[in-house]
């Protein structure tokens, strides 16, 4: 045991994008509170943040489909497209701030602009994709998009996916130039390479291997140094747990209640990456399609130009597999010693209810390359086997939960912030769209946890970020002059984005 003991105002624990997002936007606030950040990796955003481990979308629900639901009458329910792009704009603004603030730079290193789009096959589906466009393109949010089922005009946009079709099968497809990449393992170590001051501590190789509560109110975290192997004790008034998947262990050894009868599903993913220059360059845009009868959400199949190293390079996945690890770098003991005697109904409930999205993982974990080929030729029919390899990407925990709609042991989709009462401690769990809207949820974190000083950091945060507060759909002038500002200020104006095509 080490005697290094230290006390500090605020302790993140992961240095991926959340934390990066929360400990950035407290400098900017507070920047005379001290922060001590642990990761136990060797740098910042090697998990879940690091680029290859996810699939670069700036979801904005520009072309997720799974963000759109139909309704009976055949209509289309938008409110969740349009919360995630409202997201996903308050992130822009915030990133537009710094590099305005020459706070991080060359914003080309961490977003390009690119054509999202949804494809779908079949007259049901297009019917589908039809009342989605229409439901969509009359909201200002989404202003630009476009649809069409002419073949003409889809080999236009995506001769990879057109050109070697032999079927006769309908197609149609949505498009809109206003979609991004996002390179969300540069932009993390932007983030933590300016928060690294006389005021911020990071620690690299640390492991947190317990957290409780002191007897005068302080949260006490038990850090292995992985180097050294000594083990040193920390203590803050104010903990955020953002450790991807090893978030969930965390957060159960506080105590807290809010923490209790939660679990964890652990998803893995694997992409296929092209390694054929010719091939990459008749592609230019995300396309997403309609995930598989059974498969999670999370497995929608996507087509994806991405722009990594400054190098453009073409991803399609993500096959879904299952493996019992929260982390990439995990334990395969991570699922069993998350089950704990307060969420063992909740888990058991879960696995009964989702015996058929096990068993369609584990089928996944099987395919051969081929089998995986076959479906990535559902997109473009004439790739071929040596063309493509395998890309390992990172585990998702998705968050387990009761709830009163779905009952015990109900899968949680997407990101989930939970904060003890006091706001003493908070933690972020699940999994897409995430790091997109890493930004809004740090800004919730923070109210919830520093409500007494909100007042007074409020004209900070609209310096941050305009629209705080404000909904910018019902705002279009606002709107309107934030697209035009970010776009400039992150190199994603017209001129650019023909420039990169």
């Amino acid at each position: 045991m080490s005697n290094r003991e230290t006390k500090t105002d605020v302790i993140l624990i992961g240095a991926g994008i959340m934390s990066a997002t929360l400990g950035t936007l407290l400098k900017e606030l507070v920047p005379e509170w001290k922060i001590t950040v642990f990761e136990k990796l060797e740098k910042a955003g090697e998990e879940s943040s690091n680029e290859w481990n996810n699939a670069g979308t700036g979801h904005a629900a520009l072309c997720e489909l799974n963000y759109t639901t139909e309704k009976p009458d055949g209509s289309v329910d938008i409110s969740k497209a349009i919360k995630i792009n409202e997201q996903f704009q308050t992130s822009m603004q915030f990133w537009s701030y710094l590099v305005n603030r020459k706070l991080i730079h060359n914003p080309q290193d961490f977003i390009m602009p690119l054509p999202h789009m949804s494809l779908v096959r079949g007259e049901q589906n297009i019917s589908f994709l039809k009342n989605r466009f229409k439901a969509l393109s009359d909201n200002p949010l989404f202003k630009g998009m476009e649809f069409s089922d002419n073949p003409e005009k889809l080999m236009d946009w995506i001769p990879l996916i057109i050109g070697g079709r032999t079927t006769d099968e309908p197609v149609a497809a949505t498009k809109i130039d206003s979609g991004t990449d996002v390179n969300f393992g540069a932009l993390t170590n932007m983030m933590v390479d300016h928060l690294e001051s006389e005021n911020v501590d990071i620690n690299y190789k640390h492991s947190v291997n317990d957290i409780k509560r002191t007897s005068d109110g302080l949260w006490e975290l038990k850090v292995k140094n992985d180097e050294s192997g000594t083990v040193e004790r920390h203590t803050a008034k104010f903990v955020f747990i953002g450790g991807g998947g090893g978030s969930l262990h965390l957060l159960q050894k506080s105590g807290i209640p809010e923490g209790k009868h939660i679990g964890g599903f652990p998803v893995s993913g694997l992409f296929m990456a092209c390694n054929n220059p010719d091939v990459v360059a008749r592609h230019h845009a995300k396309v997403y399609g309609k995930a598989k009868v059974g498969a999670p959400p999370m497995s929608v199949p996507h087509l994806d130009t991405r722009f990594i190293d400054n190098k453009k390079s073409l991803l399609f996945g993500p096959y879904a597999g299952f493996s019992p690890k929260f982390l990439k770098n995990g334990s395969m003991f991570d699922l069993i010693t998350s089950v704990k005697p307060d969420n063992l109904l909740t888990m058991l409930a879960a696995g009964a209810k989702n015996m058929a999205l096990t068993k369609y993982l584990i089928q996944q974990v099987m395919l051969s390359k081929e089998q995986r080929m076959e479906e990535l030729r559902e997109f473009i029919p004439d790739a071929k086997t040596d063309e493509w390899d395998l890309v390992i990407a990172g585990q998702r925990v998705q968050v387990i939960k009761d709830t009163e709609d779905g009952g015990k042991g109900t899968l949680q989709l997407g990101t989930e912030a939970i904060t003890a009462e006091d706001g003493s401690i908070a933690a972020l769990l699940g999994a897409s769209p995430g790091a997109s809207t890493a930004v809004h949820v740090m800004l919730e974190i923070i109210e919830k946890c520093f409500p007494e000083y909100i007042e007074e950091w409020e004209p900070k945060i609209k310096e941050m970020i305009p629209s705080y507060g404000m909904s910018l759909m019902e705002n279009p002038e606002l709107l309107n002059d934030i697209h035009t500002s970010t776009k400039q200020t992150l190199g994603l104006s017209e001129k650019e984005r023909v420039s990169s095509n």
